[in-house]
């Protein structure tokens, strides 16, 4: 087989910014995708920082909790959709609860298993590297 034809059996890659206002869940997050290959551009638990974050341009994909401590994280959504970054939006509300609010998202209901968020953020990268 021709080295250019070998199946690609690389692990995941990308830069993955976690926004997540539960220190033990964006810890237990950050653990999966470093395993998965990822690289972590960083861990917001404050709207503020999510923001400095994504403006740095320091992320290729986002996760993003839809509330933080009280406060929505749809202006985070918004600063991402307008860099054409794609994002998932983990939850424990429904999809339904938070329409309107974080625009072309890809939604994902707490607590998920983590080879769902790893496909779902591979599907994001590839996405995004095919446009």
């Amino acid at each position: 087989m021709h080295p250019h034809l070998m199946p690609d059996t690389k692990k995941s890659t990308g830069r993955v910014l976690i926004i997540e206002d539960e220190p033990l869940i964006a810890l237990s997050l950050e653990d999966v995708l470093i395993n998965a290959g990822f690289q972590i551009a960083g861990l917001a638990g404050k709207l503020e920082k999510a923001l400095a974050l994504i403006e740095s341009g320091a992320c290729d994909v986002a996760i993003v909790d839809a509330n933080l401590a009280g406060v929505s994280a749809s202006p985070a959504a918004i600063a991402l959709a307008a860099l054409r970054l794609p994002y998932i939006v983990m939850s424990g509300y429904l999809p339904e609860q938070m329409q309107g609010d974080f625009p072309g998202a890809h939604f994902i209901q707490k607590p998920c298993r983590s080879e769902l968020l790893v496909q779902t953020l591979n599907a994001l990268l590839l996405d995004r590297s095919n446009v």
